[in-house]
């Protein structure tokens, strides 16, 4: 569907113009908090000239005047950073990002704790900053601590406390080895768990839980990352599937680092600290204990003066759990969870050694986005409309039989944040035909003031290309057992055929169709005259566990044929040139374009393949254990899933790309797969890039150029 053409013919969109500045998308809003006292709403946002770098800045909840708070070029130094917060962010997903990544409030909403670059900063909202730390360290996983007195932060694997009034630092916590670090998630945690902090400050600033990571029993392995100036080799503790973990404890020190106590995890050691947080008066800490086949999870109730702990509530699944942060202790002792003990992500309210249902049905909740204890009610983001919308609801929990209200408007991905008294809500917004708007409403969902509107009008950066603009259409598809598969297709105007570019993730934790602005460079593409075309196989993610479950302990079987059975359904429309179909994938993506190559040789005209995972045995314990089990037990389900084993079935042109320095899906996969096709005399296209990690930052252009030269030999014109 073409939207309604504009008064002027669209310009050319070329290649290099989808990733310049500013961004075609508009303003690109991160990290949205509220003022503990509500009276700003601070965002992250990128500058014109940079759409990478970012800023700090507010706006008024009262009358949406806006100005920006922390200039990120008066702060940073913008020279290379660290190995540690490189690593940090990367862990985030952050690694293309500059400038400013995160900031804290200070409870009497005053002052913010800024990083920059590796130092600690506290800006006023006059403009003012404070220098916290001025060292050649890097400071990571800096915290304000509830009362707002001290700041706490890592450093070379020490965690410090800071006055800030008297401007001291204290070390609270830390050991002579380099292989223990305290106050920081382990690298499991962070890439696999969702769980980025080490430390959690009490709400008295009476006490600290802290981590400490031993990586001692950790295997390490050498990685290189081979740049254009030569190769870097570092020494790496990565616990492959099957091989010991960082062994994780937990202790409670007093911020001058007296007083620590460990806590009691249980008997087992070998086991995921997956969640912490604190009672609302600091009398009891919540640590969520995951066993490390993660069929089990467990909420402990620890007493911060002695460590003890009990068993406060369970949860157990025959696949796996899916870990969330829907986590709330209520001041009546209670608490909002999340479970999909009746295959939906749902909540719940823990009372009692009883839970609760507050949600039902065929759909999933997202996320619990704030609460107000005193009316009782609740707000969430979920999918109870249909799967291809993420909406913002209220709920009156304890009204019985109360249903929850939809508090945004059908169409589009909605996304929100809230204050913590449960007033205002900052609620993101897109679809099909709107790039991301951000606005201040309150409990009822009542717009009150634009943050970002990001109005398509003459002055936006994609105003030229409007006329052009393609909105995907959306459809289903049945699974062999029944399911239903959501698709969406971009393609030019017109009946075609079109060549069709097939463009797949398939793993699990992801949606990758829904009713949102379509990415840029698909625009560019339909312009080009592709059609693409994206499928939500079985194993994707919001839509409950039986639509997950088919690839437990067999990765790359049901995926692989849920993505044949839609490429037929795509060669028997009339809009498509049945001879003319490519699939393009990256990281997970890129396994499956291999194992959909290898399953069906003959069935695309091409495959792209992005640092794909090739021996599962090279991955990590957390996410791939989840899936396939341990391969220390069992190895059989490693085999069977591999991309290697059946590398020589890969008939049909094949283009491999990685980056050298990748840290998450390491070059060694791509390597193993090149060697096994060399052996098998196949012949295929491969771009490396020297220095580049998992997502290759800054080479967009060229990894797009690239697939495009390859495409246009190997399936149809591209124009390059």
């Amino acid at each position: 569907m073409q939207s309604p053409a504009a008064a002027a013919a669209p310009a050319p969109l070329t290649l290099e113009r989808v990733f310049a500045s500013p961004a075609l998308s508009g303003p690109r809003p991160r990290v949205l908090k509220l003022s503990p006292d509500g009276k700003l709403a601070t965002l992250l946002q990128s500058r014109a000239d940079d759409r990478d770098r970012f800023d700090l800045w507010a706006v008024d909840t009262s009358t949406g005047a806006r100005r920006m708070l922390v200039d990120s070029t008066k702060l940073g130094s913008s020279g290379p950073l660290s190995e540690a917060e490189r690593m940090n962010r990367e862990r985030r997903r952050l690694g293309g990002i500059t400038g400013i990544v995160d900031y804290a409030w200070a409870p009497d909403s005053r002052r913010l704790l800024v990083p920059v670059d590796g130092d600690l900063w506290v800006a006023g909202l006059d403009g003012s900053v404070q220098r916290l730390t001025d060292t050649k360290a890097t400071e990571t996983d800096a915290k304000l601590s509830p009362k707002g007195k001290y700041a706490s932060f890592v450093r070379d694997g020490r965690l410090f406390v800071t006055d800030i009034a008297a401007g001291t630092a204290r070390e609270v916590a830390g050991e002579e080895t380099a292989k223990v670090q305290w106050g920081v998630a382990e690298f499991i945690a962070q890439e696999e768990l969702g769980r980025f902090d080490g430390h959690w400050w009490s709400p008295t600033d009476g006490r600290i839980a802290v981590a400490r990571v031993d990586e001692t029993p950790v295997n390490e392995v050498t990685r290189a990352a081979i740049g254009a100036d030569g190769t870097r080799l570092f020494t790496q503790a990565y616990p492959a599937a099957g091989t010991a973990n960082a062994d994780v404890s937990l202790w409670l020190v007093n911020p001058d680092g007296s007083g620590k106590t460990k806590v009691d995890l249980g008997p087992d050691s070998d086991i995921y600290v997956a969640r912490a947080a604190w009672a609302q008066d600091g009398g009891t800490l919540y640590v969520q204990r995951l066993q490390r086949d993660q069929k089990r999870l467990d909420i402990l109730a620890v007493d911060p003066a002695t460590g003890a702990s009990r068993v406060l509530h369970s949860e157990t699944a025959a696949t796996w759990i899916n870990l969330h942060d829907t986590f709330r202790a209520l001041k009546d002792g209670s608490i909002l969870w999340a479970s999909e003990r009746d295959g939906y992500r749902h909540l719940y309210r823990l009372a009692g050694g009883a839970a609760a249902q507050l949600t039902s049905g065929r759909w999933a909740v997202s996320e619990l986005v704030g609460v107000d204890e005193q009316r009782g009610r609740l707000w969430f983001t979920g999918f109870a409309d249909t799967t291809l919308e993420m909406h913002v609801y209220a709920l009156d929990w304890k009204t019985p039989g109360a249903q929850p209200i939809r508090l945004t408007a059908l169409g589009g991905m909605h996304d929100a944040v809230m204050d913590a008294a449960g007033q205002r809500l900052i609620i993101t917004a897109t679809s099909p035909r709107q790039p991301a708007q951000v606005w201040l409403a309150d409990g009822a969902g009542k717009r009150l003031a634009w943050i970002s509107e990001n109005r398509l009008d003459a002055g936006h950066p994609y105003a030229p290309y409007l006329a052009a603009h393609t909105e995907p259409s959306f459809g289903t598809l049945q699974a062999s057992d029944g399911q239903s598969m959501d698709w969406r297709l971009l393609k030019p105007t017109g009946a075609g055929p079109f060549p069709v570019l097939m463009q797949v993730y398939g793993g699990p934790h992801a949606q990758s169709v829904d009713r949102r602005f379509p990415a840029v460079i698909e625009q560019y593409l339909v312009q080009k005259g592709w059609a693409v075309f994206q499928i939500d196989n079985r194993g994707s993610n919001n839509r409950g566990k039986a639509f997950e479950d088919p690839i437990n302990r067999a990765m790359g079987t049901a995926e692989v044929a849920d993505q044949l059975q839609a490429l037929a359904w795509v060669k028997r429309q009339p809009w498509a040139k049945a001879d003319k179909v490519a699939v393009n994938g990256w990281s997970y993506g890129g396994y499956m374009v291999l194992k959909l190559l290898e399953a069906a040789p003959g069935a695309f005209a091409a495959g792209i393949s992005g640092a794909p995972v090739t021996r599962w045995e090279l991955y990590d314990t957390a996410y791939t254990e989840r899936y396939l089990g341990n391969p220390a037990k069992d190895a059989g389900p490693y085999q069977s899933s591999g991309a290697l084993s059946d590398a020589a079935k890969i008939s049909d042109p094949l283009l491999v790309i990685h980056g050298m320095a990748d840290d998450n899906v390491v070059f060694e996969n791509s390597t193993a797969l090149i060697s096994a096709l060399q052996k098998a005399n196949r012949p295929f296209d491969l771009m490396v890039y020297p220095g580049a990690t998992h997502a290759t930052p800054g080479l967009e252009v060229h990894t797009w150029i690239t697939r495009l030269k390859f495409l246009g030999r190997t399936v149809a014109p591209t124009g390059y």
